[in-house]
């Protein structure tokens, strides 16, 4: 069937350190995720991964493969409080344009 896949469920950090989780899906010919968190009531998007290539927004770093069986790893490069949040991904499929 398919499914998207995120490890790890909770996750407890130090302020100041860094945090990574991991995305992956079965979906074959999706090539993009994209990581969102949810603070308060309202979704912060924090970049997105085509293929190999990642685009994350500051502070964070966007690594892997965001391919059918690959994994996209999010990191959190220094934590505050205000890190503190559900974070979600999303795979999807690209537009044909930018599967380059």
């Amino acid at each position: 069937s398919n499914q998207v896949h995120q490890t790890p469920a909770d996750l407890y950090k130090n302020q100041g350190e860094s945090a990574r989780m991991e995305c992956s899906h079965s979906i074959s010919g999706y090539n993009r995720i994209l990581w969102y968190k949810q603070s308060n009531r309202e979704f912060v998007f924090l970049g997105y991964m085509i293929g190999t290539s990642g685009s994350p927004e500051a502070g964070f770093d966007i690594v892997g493969d965001a391919s059918a069986g690959g994994t996209s790893t999010l990191t959190i490069k220094q934590l505050t409080p205000n890190s503190s949040a559900v974070y979600y991904c999303a795979a999807n499929p690209c537009p044909f344009e930018c599967s380059s």
